[in-house]
């Protein structure tokens, strides 16, 4: 009787299992993640035969022939003596599953690169699938349900209007090309502009002009704003002095209709170098050519989307300055970020390439990136980014996440929340300084003791240095170098012109034989330094791109004294990533 008892209520209680204590997990009760996880991508299969990264599952869509278009543009008071109205053209792939009335994002690469060049030599023209760049989309990313557009800028292929580089002009171009995007009705209404160095400019100039249908932009060492592109801190790069002319030369075809992109902001840009380098503080109307072609500031508070930024770390020609710098005190990176955007960041030793562009990869030197290319090409960019434009493009799969992904000089991947990285303590070098000249025939060399002799130190973000100097000129300027001392390893460079000695892009009148600090950053870097090494740093007048200041052999800075500022980190290992690699890859053929 009571075992019947017991019986009879232990089948009463079942319906109520799971109620009390710990419940059993069932197998449809955790949803299946929609990809692989980053941190097993070294584990799967991948294609990687190509010149490019491919994701890891082709699409079922088939791309249908190009269609064409040109969109008309009021640009009515646009450019002082330029007409008052120009086209845009610009060529369209679609995906097949448009023919069954769906619609789709699309993703844009503007440019000036189509049909550029001298006559005989130009490149192909919008209605060719651009090699690399526009094959990269076309194979990825139209079986999956894009489409592909690529945009001439105006003046350039077959648009019309003034060449404005990097304009308000060439901005308002842009901007109409994104609305025609978006408005198509075989269009979402989610356009993405990808692209590298000028491609990733144009990126920032829409994002600048506030577009409700521009959702990401994923600009690769693009230019963010002009004037830090040929000025650091009033060190004028060489190309500094013809960037307009050598672009208004490409884009010509010596005819009659030339005379068209020769508008007067045009003829102002083949002014703007020359002025700068030679008169710095005298030089204030150039404030405004430098300050229209400034777009990251403009885009802040204005871009309505988020934001993959991928950087070279090693670029020289885009340096990392343009996403990690700004006007004293700003990171525009982490503005970004504290301003509420989503922002996702790939940051390797490559120069001014693309994640997965391995044949100009194998190419960089030691202290350049050297030390990191066997680790460098990233073969999962292609699902990288796909994971990112289903997410932000078509709201597919889960948010990715928003973290930068770092490569350290010796080639170790890593994830970080940000970068540089918030909790990086910033450490004193014991530098000997015991003064000396720098100017066109000396140079001055200062020893750090080791950091450490007993762990590695892990240097992360950007170095600061502050010297105290007298310039014997108005005018002037050092070019330091970091070193390992003992090995003599490039770690990295800062450059100022004493002009300029409070950081940033206004310059002040310099009093000659007064003493003044150089308030000088170094371009950001990720390095580690082996246990008990010191630093070296190596103060030269100008040095690798850079041109000797206006002032030449007649300008020599005595260096006092000065004060080397580190921002290091201490990881345990938990985030190292290790990336997809193989003998079979391309790059290592």
């Amino acid at each position: 009787m009571r075992q019947a008892l017991f019986l009879m209520v232990l089948l009463l209680l079942m319906p109520l299992s799971g109620c009390f204590g710990s419940p059993e997990t069932s197998d449809d009760s955790e949803e299946e993640a929609m990809y692989p996880s980053i941190w097993e991508r070294h584990t799967l299969e991948w294609n990687w035969t190509g010149s490019y990264a491919r994701v890891l599952q082709d699409g079922p869509h088939e791309p249908l022939p190009v269609q064409e278009a040109f969109i008309d543009v009021d640009t009515t008071g646009t450019w002082e003596g330029g007409p008052n109205s120009a086209e845009v053209h610009l060529s369209y792939w679609l995906p097949s599953n448009t023919e069954a009335g769906e619609q789709v994002p699309v993703i844009a690469i503007v440019s000036p690169y189509f049909d550029y060049g001298s006559p005989g030599s130009q490149s192909s023209p919008t209605n060719v699938v651009g090699g690399g760049r526009g094959e990269f989309i076309y194979d990825n990313f139209i079986p999956h349900g894009y489409a592909l557009a690529q945009v001439a800028v105006f003046a350039t292929e077959e648009s019309t209007g003034c060449f404005d580089y990097r304009g308000d002009g060439e901005g308002q171009g842009i901007h109409a090309a994104v609305e025609w995007l978006g408005t198509q009705n075989w269009s979402n209404g989610h356009v993405a502009i990808y692209g590298k160095s000028y491609e990733g400019a144009t990126a920032w100039e829409a994002a600048a002009q506030g577009s409700e249908y521009l959702k990401t932009i994923v600009p690769i060492s693009g230019t963010t704003a002009l004037g830090p592109l040929l000025y650091k801190n009033g060190s004028a790069e060489a190309r500094s002095q013809v960037m307009h002319s050598n672009y208004g030369g490409s884009i010509l075809d010596y005819d009659t209709d030339d005379l068209d992109n020769m508008c007067g902001d045009v003829l102002e840009g083949f002014l703007a170098g020359p002025t700068r380098y030679g008169l710095g503080e005298l030089d204030p109307y150039m404030d405004n050519y430098y300050d229209e072609r400034s777009h990251i500031d403009k885009a802040l508070g204005t871009y309505n989307g988020s934001i993959y930024w991928v950087q070279g770390m090693q670029d020289w020609n885009v340096d990392p300055h343009q996403v990690f710098g700004g006007p004293p005190g700003t990171n525009w990176y982490q503005a970004y970020i504290d301003a509420g955007y989503e922002v996702g960041g790939m940051l390797g030793q490559w120069e001014h390439n693309y994640p997965d562009q391995w044949s100009k990869h194998n190419n960089q030197e030691s202290g350049y990136g050297g030390e990191a290319i066997d680790n460098m090409t990233r073969w999962d960019w292609g699902q990288d980014l796909f994971e990112w434009m289903e997410y932000y493009l078509k709201g597919i799969g889960e948010q990715p996440s928003l973290h930068a992904q770092i490569q350290r000089n010796d080639g170790e991947w890593r994830i970080e929340e940000t970068w540089p990285p918030l909790d990086a303590e910033w450490a004193p070098s014991d530098c000997a300084f015991s003064g000396g000249s720098v100017g066109a025939s000396s140079t001055y060399t200062v020893d750090c003791a080791a950091f450490s002799m007993d762990h590695d130190t892990h240097i992360s973000g950007l170095p600061t240095l502050h010297l105290d100097v007298t310039p014997s000129f108005d005018g002037g300027q050092i070019f330091a170098e970091l070193r390992d001392a003992q090995t003599g390893l490039r770690f990295g460079h800062a450059t100022m012109d004493v002009r300029y000695h409070a950081g940033g892009y206004d310059a002040q009148t310099v009093v000659p034989f007064s003493t003044v600090t150089m308030l000088m950053e170094f371009q950001g870097m990720d390095v580690i330094l082996p246990a008990g090494h010191g630093l070296e740093l190596v103060f030269t007048q100008n040095g690798e791109d850079y041109l000797p200041p206006a002032c030449s052999n007649t300008c020599p800075i005595t260096v006092n004294s000065g004060e080397l500022m580190l921002p290091v980190i201490d990881r345990d290992g938990s985030t190292i990533l290790i990336t997809p690699q193989g003998d079979d890859a391309a790059n290592n053929q």
